[in-house]
């Protein structure tokens, strides 16, 4: 049985307008979710990034070599990001706090951000997407999407660099 965040996940990208080339998830932990983006998106290049040097280490170990590239994991912050300016055209993260300038920073110009937040029993209302959706908009979001499902809530918005 699919996790609670997976299932809001798999909601949630039922939004994204185009199908990405480029996708980083952001605390990606186990895999899980990249892993779902990956096959969810069969033609993106998706990366995920975690601030756990050991859950890296786990996910290259059981991943291995991805021969076309397509599914990478690198150890990074959220608050700055390992990759270069304008990479993605879809970053998603699960919960947590969100560093919008450094999300801005990785997208491409009309690229999209997927933040979700589990209904489980840690839910804070500082990172309700509800709540958060002022401070995507003051930095260059626009609103695609905002809904609650029983495993949680998720934004989907559009970088419009405004």
């Amino acid at each position: 049985m699919p996790s609670p965040t997976l299932t809001l996940l798999a909601t949630a990208v039922l939004h994204v307008p185009k199908a990405p080339e480029r996708v980083l998830e952001v605390e990606c932990g186990d895999g899980e979710r990249t892993m779902f983006l990956a096959r969810e998106f069969p033609t993106a290049r998706v990366r995920g990034v975690d601030g756990s040097e050991e859950a890296i280490r786990k996910l290259v170990a059981e991943t291995g070599l991805d021969p076309e590239g397509r599914l990478a994991f690198k150890r990074g912050k959220r608050r700055s990001l390992p990759f270069p300016d304008e990479q993605f055209d879809l970053v998603v993260q699960v919960g947590g706090p969100v560093f919008l300038r450094e999300i801005s920073r990785v997208l491409r110009p009309t690229g999209h951000l997927l933040y979700a937040q589990s209904a489980s029993r840690w839910f804070s209302p500082r990172t309700d997407p509800r709540r958060l959706r002022r401070s995507f908009e003051r930095h260059g979001f626009e609103t695609v999407e905002i809904d609650e499902t029983p495993d949680g809530s998720f934004y989907l918005g559009c970088l419009t660099g405004s």
